[in-house]
């Protein structure tokens, strides 16, 4: 999310989270222009997504915006994880998934995330509109609860409801719905949301 209108609309569908990137070469990265106080006032849990930060850059942009969570994308080790918990954050950490060897690397972070994030493997910064095949993260046996990411756009409400995992507790819905990089298209996201919640 970027747009102040847009935050405000996306705002008052029935989400849960709203994610904010603070990564420059990303399509999707917030610009100075972003209004602050719109940010701050939103009534949904925030998270920051970052992309091996500094530490103390990231709890310096978390305060300025008020953030609830932080996301991160990069090679970022369990030691940044556990120092913006013991800072009071709650913890995101994301993994790019083309295979079952990828989700080993989810063993070392085991209690230093609060969630881990599993996004399909791409050259592309963020938003790559692929879809990795799910039926790998059968091959995840960890205890940290995890959200799906990854190319998840309107057409495939059905998969993702058939889709079961005892550790999955959330989807990621960014480029598929988006009707410029950073701009969702709220009818969109109302109407999968709107099935998705009446599945639950």
């Amino acid at each position: 999310m970027r747009e102040a209108g847009n935050i405000r609309a996306v705002e008052q569908l029935d989400i849960d989270w709203m994610g904010f990137i603070f990564h420059p070469p990303s399509p999707r990265h917030v610009f100075d222009s972003t209004d602050v106080e719109t940010v701050r006032r939103c009534r949904r849990t925030k998270v920051g997504v970052f992309v091996d930060a500094d530490l103390d850059a990231m709890m310096a942009t978390a305060g300025r915006y008020a953030f609830d969570c932080v996301q991160l994308h990069g090679s970022e080790s369990p030691a940044i994880c556990h120092a913006l918990r013991t800072r009071g954050c709650t913890v995101i950490k994301a993994f790019s998934v083309a295979s079952a060897a990828d989700l080993k690397r989810t063993d070392d972070y085991e209690g230093a995330a609060s969630l881990f994030l599993f996004d399909t493997k791409s050259n592309v910064c963020g938003g790559s509109g692929q879809r990795f095949d799910w039926s790998l993260l059968h091959n995840y046996h960890g205890h940290t609860p995890f959200l799906l990411s990854g190319g998840i756009a309107p057409g495939c409400v059905d998969e993702l409801l058939r889709f079961r995992h005892p550790m999955m507790t959330g989807a990621d819905l960014n480029s598929g719905f988006e009707i410029a990089p950073a701009v969702k298209d709220t009818v969109a996201l109302a109407a999968f949301v709107k099935v998705l919640k009446n599945a639950e």
